[in-house]
């Protein structure tokens, strides 16, 4: 009987490998030296602030005396901005989705996606002054007393720009329902409407959640924006017609270079950043786990 004989080794294989290899370990390096940094500078900003002043304060002015770092105001911004979004481009999204998988044709569906999807690839600054040029001015012949720079025209551009993200993750997940499912609902009677809201949308509601948390986690995480909508005001307020500041607007504007490096109020940007990185990392974890609970596994 002939024994086998290890082969060679193949160097070009073994180089592509290794190259694959090291792409996967810069990422994974690149990740760890993000949360290394910010750690390290949001404990020293821990070692002057304590973290009940700035987790419950509600007076934001770390760049002025006397100073404040309470950073209440700018979760309210950033909250009451996502919800904002989030309560235009779910439901549209969602709307645009079951449209797209369930009744436009090939030629509609072709046409119609492709724009969809464009909205996805402007730039966010883009965004930002459209809100500044016409929706801002729209809502003012509406609303008289809206501020120039205001929550509900950042959270209109916001919503505009996370809603591609909800109709194609949607889109994607209703059509990946076998016919099957759908031809044995008819031939029982069901109407188009409940095929869909019966059949198709609990089919696919593991990837249809997983999208509204993605977009909301991509809506938190905006900057350009909500930053030339929203403003540089940070206050807790009810009203969508005031000027906020979110979490990222403030990076932003600390970014600018005129804060000293080194400071408290530089070190506000780590603590701030990474606030933001746990809400984030948070809300994906989120959306993983309802995609692997509710996952429907087809032949």
């Amino acid at each position: 009987m002939s024994t086998l004989k290890a082969s060679k080794i193949r160097w070009g294989e073994f180089c592509i490998k290794a190259w694959l290899a090291l792409c996967a370990l810069v990422s994974v390096i690149t990740t760890a030296a993000i949360i290394v940094l910010l750690v390290s500078e949001t404990l020293k900003f821990f070692d002057v602030v304590s973290p009940a002043e700035f987790f419950l304060g509600t007076s934001w002015t770390p760049l002025f005396e006397p100073s404040s770092f309470g950073v209440l105001p700018l979760l309210w911004g950033t909250l009451i901005v996502t919800i904002g979004a989030a309560v235009i481009a779910i439901p549209a999204g969602l709307a645009s989705a079951i449209y797209l998988s369930e009744y436009a044709s090939d030629r509609v569906r072709g046409i119609v996606k492709p724009i969809l999807e464009l909205l996805a690839g402007i730039p966010t600054v883009v965004y930002g002054y459209f809100a500044l040029t016409f929706v801002t001015p729209s809502l003012r012949t509406i609303f008289p007393d809206i501020q120039v720079f205001n929550a509900l025209s950042a959270a209109i551009v916001v919503g505009i720009m996370i809603l591609p993200m909800v109709a194609t993750l949607s889109d994607n997940a209703m059509r990946a329902v076998p016919t099957a499912l759908r031809q044995g609902a008819y031939a029982l009677g069901a109407t188009s409407y409940e095929v869909t809201t019966r059949v198709v949308v609990p089919a696919s509601l593991s990837g249809v959640m997983a999208s509204f948390l993605l977009a909301i986690s991509r809506a938190i995480g905006e900057t350009m924006a909500v930053t030339l909508a929203a403003g540089q005001t940070p206050n807790i307020s009810l009203s969508m017609f005031e000027s906020v500041q979110t979490m990222t607007a403030y990076i932003v504007q600390v970014s600018l270079g005129d804060t000293p490096t080194g400071g408290i109020a530089y070190q506000t940007l780590f603590a701030v950043a990474t606030l933001l990185f746990g809400i984030t990392l948070a809300i994906n974890v989120l959306s993983q786990l309802i995609l692997n609970r509710f996952r429907e596994v087809y032949d």
